[in-house]
């Protein structure tokens, strides 16, 4: 049989309502690099879904895991150990005692059956009392009582019925609910029926609770430590996780942040702040330089300015004088897209008088401006790049649309803002290149108009410095839909 032959024969059925399969292709070495077998389905079994519904109710946060890492097997431990190790350890106690207990009862029920007169009987209870501490009595021969209801959770009565049954061998009823420091047992004879009183624990292992006892009360005190001695593991990465988040929505490091904890969490934590301090030298390096390129570069123009100014009036003086403030401006651009505004401080902006602004401004414009805020118009951000951002959303609308809609939802832990308007819009395999900077459409936007292909790249550097974006897409009034989705 070929090898060919053989894994056709031995492939695999596919099981009924199995969803998940891997395939693999098996080559083996010939010309041109191999030849191709047929493709094999290698199921990975049913229970694959198994995780993924289990990962549904489970928490969210590492504190709460890494207690159910510890919890878990200390009590899939404890009841391992109480139902197998101790309820036959409770049981063999229990047959035994048992076992002596109905020993004791049968040699009773033999002595009093083979009695010869009423001072023997009194004998036997003496000597049951005193030597076997059984309370025994024979009672006249009447019908044995009906059978007592047994508890839910009690091996007694089934030990003592089968030691009954095996070393007596006599109708019988007994009682072990009744009376809780009591065992009754009534034994059915030739003239009357033996009664006979035993004490609970000598019949039943009465102290198995103090074991299970210490067990969940040393078990809860190791717990409460482990508790503790997490938390403080905890805290370290919480505090490292908060800082990054920080850094990346651009606040400040807390003043109270250090590396602490484990050594791996330390190591973390030294590497995060050595991070952090080459970025904010960097962005401060690069800051400086292009503050002197910009410093250069202002003298040169005004230098321009002066020499035009020596220059007899013309057309062509008034055609440089405007070269000259199209270069200002774009120098302005150009310089704002390379610094950012990461040197500005956190603080709250109302959203409310930002949009009032822009109602004002479309009015001038003769633009049809709506706003909708829902939730708090207060957010907590760099107002002057978070404004700008907005701003030039908002601009690049009025811009080329008549009809205009801002939309704020601020609920819960993120904040929307998304800019609607009713012009050309952008066809969606433009829409990622529109970000990039120096870009310009020319069917919605006019090279004319003296714009630097920026004002989109700038937005989004904003918008994910504050850990959020920015996303284009088609809008209800026909035109583009610019969302803004930023931390709340």
């Amino acid at each position: 049989m070929t090898i060919l032959e053989r894994i056709i024969r031995h492939r695999p059925e596919r099981p009924a309502g199995q969803a998940w399969r891997k395939r693999l292709r098996l080559r083996l070495p010939g010309r041109r690099g191999g030849w191709s077998l047929p493709k094999i389905d290698i199921w990975r079994g049913p229970l694959r879904p198994v995780p993924r519904f289990v990962q549904r109710f489970m928490p969210k946060g590492l504190y709460a895991r890494s207690l159910i890492i510890i919890i878990a097997p200390m009590v899939l431990l404890q009841c391992v150990v109480t139902v197998v190790f101790m309820e036959r350890h409770w049981q063999l106690v229990t047959q035994r005692l048992s076992k002596a207990v109905i020993q004791d009862v049968a040699a009773v029920t033999d002595l009093v059956q083979d009695r010869r007169g009423p001072q023997e009987l009194d004998r036997i209870i003496d000597i049951a009392r005193e030597r076997l501490d059984l309370n025994v009595a024979l009672l006249p021969p009447t019908p044995l009582p009906a059978p007592a209801p047994k508890p839910f959770f009690s091996i007694l009565d089934g030990i003592l019925s089968d030691e009954i049954k095996d070393q007596i061998g006599r109708p019988f009823w007994i009682d072990t609910v009744g009376n809780s420091r009591i065992v009754e047992i009534r034994i059915q004879l030739d003239d009357g029926v033996l009664r006979v009183f035993a004490p609970r624990n000598s019949a039943y292992a009465s102290n198995t609770h103090i074991f299970l006892v210490w067990m969940v009360s040393t078990s809860l005190v190791l717990l409460i430590i482990a508790v503790l001695f997490l938390r403080n593991q905890i805290r370290p990465i919480q505090a490292l996780a908060a800082a990054a988040e920080g850094f990346g929505r651009g606040q400040p490091m807390p003043s109270e942040f250090r590396p602490r904890g484990a050594s791996e969490v330390r190591r973390a934590s030294l590497a995060f702040i050595q991070m952090r301090d080459r970025i904010e030298r960097q962005i401060e390096q690069r800051t400086q330089m292009l503050n002197g390129v910009s410093h250069d570069l202002r003298t040169v123009l005004t230098r321009f300015r002066l020499q035009l100014a020596l220059l007899p009036e013309g057309e062509d003086q008034d055609e440089l004088n405007s070269d000259i403030d199209e270069m200002q401006r774009m120098l302005e651009g150009y310089l704002a897209f390379a610094k950012g505004e990461a040197g500005e401080e956190v603080g709250e902006l109302d959203l409310e008088t930002l949009l009032q602004k822009f109602r004002s401004e479309a009015e001038r414009k003769g633009k049809r401006l709506t706003t909708d805020i829902v939730g708090d118009p207060r957010i907590t951000v760099r107002p002057d790049a978070f404004s700008r951002m907005i701003t030039n959303l908002v601009a690049n609308a009025m811009r080329h649309g008549e009809r205009v809609k801002v939309s704020a939802n601020h609920e819960g832990r993120w904040l929307t803002i998304a800019v609607e308007d009713d012009g050309p819009g952008i066809a969606a395999d433009k829409r990622e290149e529109v970000f990039k900077p120096f870009v310009r459409l020319d069917p919605a936007r006019n090279i004319d108009s003296g714009g630097t292909g920026l004002g989109l790249a700038i937005a989004r550097d904003i918008a994910r410095a504050h850990g959020g974006d920015i996303l284009l897409s088609d809008s209800k009034l026909g035109g583009l839909r610019a969302l803004i989705r930023v931390p709340g």
